[in-house]
């Protein structure tokens, strides 16, 4: 093979080099750039609004200006897209609510309905206490579970056991399953944690968290 020569081999080592920069430098300058041209389509207008009213000693930096008014632009927006999501928005679900309640037969359904998504909501996401095991639909048959309360309410006092809330959600869709009573010695609490448990619910058994669950040893306390 033919040797390439010094200056050649010197011209390529420049050309490599300068791709390698600009390939480096190319998505600073566009992103330079449009942040430029933002702040002067946003901020430009806005600016000349106020911009005759600033002191002549502050009139100096026009481009800070832009900057100033396109953040008040972008606060403004802000505002009123929160206005309108969380101010709006209520009042119009809440009419909307009180016009479904008031249709007969439909209002019973839209409760039902509301109450399962509240129950699943990410306001409740923290409803599920345990994943715990229970012997059901029958004894010697085992059923993941989720411990959902142990308070003792009426319902429990009334069994004459320390029974536990268990819902046992069906497969694939845990939206819907089954309430249980259970007495506190037939509960089987278990280590894997409720996203864990709800997974294994949701793939039909496919997904097994691992077991046992390795815990890290403090080589201090060794």
């Amino acid at each position: 093979m033919s040797e390439v020569p010094t200056g050649q081999s010197r011209l390529i080592t420049f050309r490599n080099a300068f791709i390698s920069g600009a390939l480096l430098l190319a998505p600073l300058i566009v992103t330079v750039w449009a942040f430029i041209q933002i702040i002067g389509l946003v901020g430009g207008p806005v600016r000349s609004l106020f911009f005759d009213r600033l002191p002549v000693s502050l009139r100096d930096l026009p481009f800070l200006w832009d900057v100033v008014s396109t953040v008040i632009v972008v606060l403004i927006v802000t505002l009123l897209g929160y206005v309108s999501r969380y101010v709006f928005g209520k009042y119009f679900v809440s009419v909307g609510e009180r016009f479904m309640l008031s249709i007969p037969g439909v209002n019973a359904v839209y409760n039902t309905v509301k109450q399962i998504v509240d129950t699943f909501g990410t306001q409740n996401k923290n409803l599920f206490n345990k994943v715990v095991l229970v012997q059901f639909p029958r004894t010697g048959v085992w059923s993941i579970g989720f411990l959902t309360n142990k308070t003792q309410g009426e319902a429990q006092t009334k069994t004459a056991v320390e029974a536990w809330t268990v819902f046992v959600p069906t497969t694939p869709n845990p939206t819907s399953g089954f309430l249980l009573l259970l007495p506190r010695s037939e509960i089987v609490e278990l280590d894997m944690t409720v996203g864990e448990g709800m997974k294994m619910i949701i793939s039909g058994g496919a997904v097994v968290p691992p077991w046992p669950i390795v815990k890290s040893v403090d080589p201090v306390k060794k």
